[in-house]
């Protein structure tokens, strides 16, 4: 392995310990409705995503609360040593994605049938260190 591919990989592997993970698969809503409550969320510290999901009226904001939970109880697992209190973390990124569809059949006037397409998604949630950008006042 060459040295800048060395380098490379080393600060992924740096990168990937402070991060933390969280899936969800077939969630049964709409990819749709379930990007509504995410970009909410997005970029945001973790205390002040879950209460915005608290009280969403949304359905989704429910299920997005649960993974966010898990989110930082996979950050906990991974970093033992740390405080959760004296880390600031955000929702470094949430990705909504397209899950399967289950295809059904609706009764239509006139011996016609229309079809109904149940989506489901796959939610993806990166728990990160929150980055502070300092502005400068221009006086």
């Amino acid at each position: 392995m060459g040295a800048r591919k060395r380098i490379r990989a080393e600060k992924l592997k740096a990168e990937k310990r402070v991060t933390a993970v969280a899936k969800l698969n077939n969630c049964p809503t709409s990819p749709r409705k379930m990007r509504l409550v995410a970009d909410i969320i997005r970029g945001v510290e973790i205390n002040k995503a879950l209460a915005i999901l608290r009280f969403s009226k949304q359905d989704a904001a429910v299920r997005l609360e649960k993974l966010l939970k898990s989110a930082i109880a996979n950050w906990e697992a991974k970093n033992e040593g740390t405080p959760l209190e004296s880390t600031p973390l955000c929702v470094k990124t949430i990705a909504v994605d397209g899950g399967r569809q289950l295809k059904r059949i609706m009764a239509a006037p006139q011996g016609r049938a229309h079809r109904i397409r149940k989506r489901s998604n796959h939610v993806t949630i990166i728990v990160d260190k929150l980055v502070e950008t300092k502005k400068e006042n221009k006086a």
